[in-house]
């Protein structure tokens, strides 16, 4: 079985490459944007804000499944750049989905909570209306449709908050500034289930072997869309509180920052975040037999990782 992972780089992409559970699955084709990996090694090279340049190489690697873990995630920027956004997270995946239902290929790709509107009290289900507020999710919604229109093979994992012990992301954000302030002022009425990448690719993992293991009329019964997060749920500003406790447990910091709870009015972006992010993930652990644990189990295993790199 051969796999392209597009997005070696981003935060997914590189935990899929270091957890090394692909690559005993198969022949494993690492693609990045401009050909590199994060630790200059030499890899494929995969565009997606040029759609028209991915048959190509998709016509030399061949692969049984393509892993798309790249995105254009600048929530705010995308505002003002629906365009690429919309090339790069719906156009492409698209050119994905047509080539695999051509040649027989999965496709697994990940979209988000913000294709929903947040205005729910309880978890959104996988067949809950969509009604993306802005740029971002309009055009992670496009990537859903395209891919469901492709008649590919194919796996939409909708996840949310997602944080690595490297990259960008909201935890290595509040561990750096919190380490400089006495205070800081973090949102309060936005409610999520943070998310590691770990559980992700685990996540990923136990879907491509259900898949794997199934006979030809089985497979139908796992495609479609599915929302891969962790269980439980909190707002950033419980977040921010837990990984500080944490944080300092570990001796990552010296002290804790005092955390200030304020409305999303008071932190106002170019983007509108929706205010309830949780996704109902029973479905998934059914149908994939495949447990997700509580979110605070992955912020320990991130915190446990950040606090051996730092040892």
């Amino acid at each position: 079985m051969r796999i392209l992972l597009l997005g070696a780089n981003g935060q997914l992409g590189r935990s899929f490459i270091e957890d090394g559970g692909l690559a005993a699955r198969g022949g494993l084709i690492a693609a990045s944007r401009d050909g590199r990996r994060y630790d200059d090694a030499s890899i494929e090279t995969a565009d997606l804000s040029a759609p028209d340049s991915l048959p190509a190489l998709l016509d030399r690697v061949r692969p049984d499944v393509i892993i798309n873990a790249a995105a254009y995630t600048a929530v705010d920027r995308a505002e003002q750049e629906e365009a690429l956004a919309t090339r790069v997270n719906g156009e492409a995946v698209g050119v994905l989905g047509r080539w695999a239902a051509a040649h027989g290929a999965l496709v697994i790709h990940y979209s988000t909570d913000y294709v929903f509107d947040g205005a729910a009290g309880a978890p959104y289900p996988v067949d809950a209306p969509t009604a993306p507020l802005g740029a971002y999710g309009r055009s992670k919604l496009a990537g859903e449709q395209a891919l469901g229109d492709s008649g590919a093979a194919h796996f939409i994992l909708r996840t949310a908050w997602v944080y690595a012990p490297h990259g960008q992301n909201f935890l290595r954000t509040m561990l750096r500034v919190g380490a400089e302030r006495d205070e800081l002022r973090v949102v309060a009425d936005q409610i999520g289930a943070p998310t590691s990448t770990a559980l992700i690719v685990a996540g990923t993992l136990a879907a491509l072997d259900a898949w794997r293991t199934a006979d030809a009329g089985q497979r139908n019964a796992f495609v479609g869309t599915h929302h891969l997060v962790a269980s439980g749920h909190t707002s950033w500003h419980g977040f921010a509180s837990m990984i500080f406790d944490g944080a300092v447990e570990r001796g990552l910091i010296a002290r804790a920052p005092h955390v200030a709870a304020i409305a999303t009015a008071d932190y106002p972006t170019p983007a509108r975040r929706p205010a309830w992010s949780v996704l109902d993930n029973t479905g998934f652990q059914q149908r994939f037999g495949y447990a997700l644990p509580d979110w605070q189990s992955g912020l320990d295993d991130v915190l446990d990782a950040l606090s051996h790199q730092h040892a």
